[in-house]
């Protein structure tokens, strides 16, 4: 008699909290996403104050928070609202919006579809469902080269496309995504008309953070290419390439199980690793992606695949291990 192999079961976090929907361990991320506001605020507070060697630092680190809040806090919001109260989900968007410079309603219209598509291939007429794959404006079936896509992807955001996907979902949708931007908007050029200490027209400020501001995006999608960069976009199980650090992954909130977040993407970031344990086998077989640094580093990987090398057929050391290390 053929034995029936138990189905994938994912455990849903369940708490009596009246403030979060799913776990009170979702106040880290929460409170961490306040600590990277406070920072935002900080910048435009401390720039007449202290040397430009204090805020190219200061600067640099929140870079470095834009990429680790929108691949982690931003993120696993998307999939999973830490809040019960639909108004406090609404107000952390618009939090979210401003500590990251974008619309995170936008953002989830975006990140909806790179899942819709899974970095996909181009077709028959060169396009791609997902609009931030890897593939969407390489060459030959290839990836695009890793460095065009971390600085140029910036610029190729559709609004256009986005709102009209946006659209589909109601016009509360829009009022929110547009509210969310004009408060960045809006935060931003009255930082520019005037300096904390009173200085009219802050132009050198907005000449300082602008560039952290882009850096911090292009530090993220560089993050997102190694996600996928030797993925198989025909295969569930590979779709994302992962990576399983442990203090990596308690930064962006385990997002380094990717390759598990595609599998399935409504498993709570808390349960990224049991889902890992029971699809371990699977991802062995179809061969998915493990890389031995954190994504943003994995140009590093001393086990990059090379473009010619037919994805499925990586050596032994390149697929998932038994256990993260």
């Amino acid at each position: 008699m053929k034995v029936k192999a138990d189905p994938i079961k994912i455990e849903i976090p369940k708490t009596d909290s009246k403030l979060f929907a799913y776990t009170r361990w979702d106040a880290v991320p929460t409170v961490a996403a306040g600590c990277h506001l406070a920072l935002f605020f900080a910048l435009y507070y401390l720039f007449p104050r202290v040397s430009l060697w204090v805020m190219i630092p200061l600067g640099l680190l929140y870079a470095f928070c834009i990429n680790a809040n929108i691949n982690g806090i931003s993120h696993n919001f998307i999939h999973n609202p830490y809040f019960r109260s639909p108004l406090l989900n609404r107000l952390f968007s618009v939090l979210e919006s401003v500590a990251c410079c974008f619309s995170q309603t936008y953002y989830d219209v975006v990140h909806m579809q790179h899942h819709k598509g899974n970095s996909d291939k181009q077709d028959d007429d060169g396009e791609t469902i997902d609009w931030i794959s890897i593939y969407r404006h390489g060459h030959d079936d290839e990836a695009e080269n890793v460095w065009s896509y971390t600085f140029l992807s910036f610029f190729r955001d559709n609004p256009a496309a986005i709102s009209r996907e946006l659209k589909k979902r109601g016009e509360t949708e829009v009022r929110w995504g547009n509210l969310e931007l004009a408060a960045f908007i809006v935060i931003l050029a009255t930082m520019a008309i005037i300096g904390s200490d009173g200085t009219v027209l802050n132009w050198r400020f907005i000449a300082f953070f602008l560039p952290m501001m882009y850096l911090g995006h292009c530090f993220s999608y560089l993050n997102g290419y190694y996600r996928h960069f030797g993925g198989n976009p025909d295969e569930p199980a590979a779709w994302g390439v992962s990576s399983y650090g442990k203090v990596y992954n308690w930064i962006f909130f385990n997002n380094g199980y990717h390759a598990e977040h595609h599998f399935r993407p409504k498993c709570h970031w808390t349960r990224s690793h049991d889902l890992f344990v029971q699809i371990q086998g699977l991802q062995r077989r179809v061969g998915t992606r493990v890389l031995s640094q954190p994504h943003m580093l994995g140009f590093l990987d001393p086990n990059l695949p090379t473009k010619s090398r037919p994805i499925g057929h990586q050596p032994a050391e390149d697929i998932a291990p038994a256990t993260p290390a």
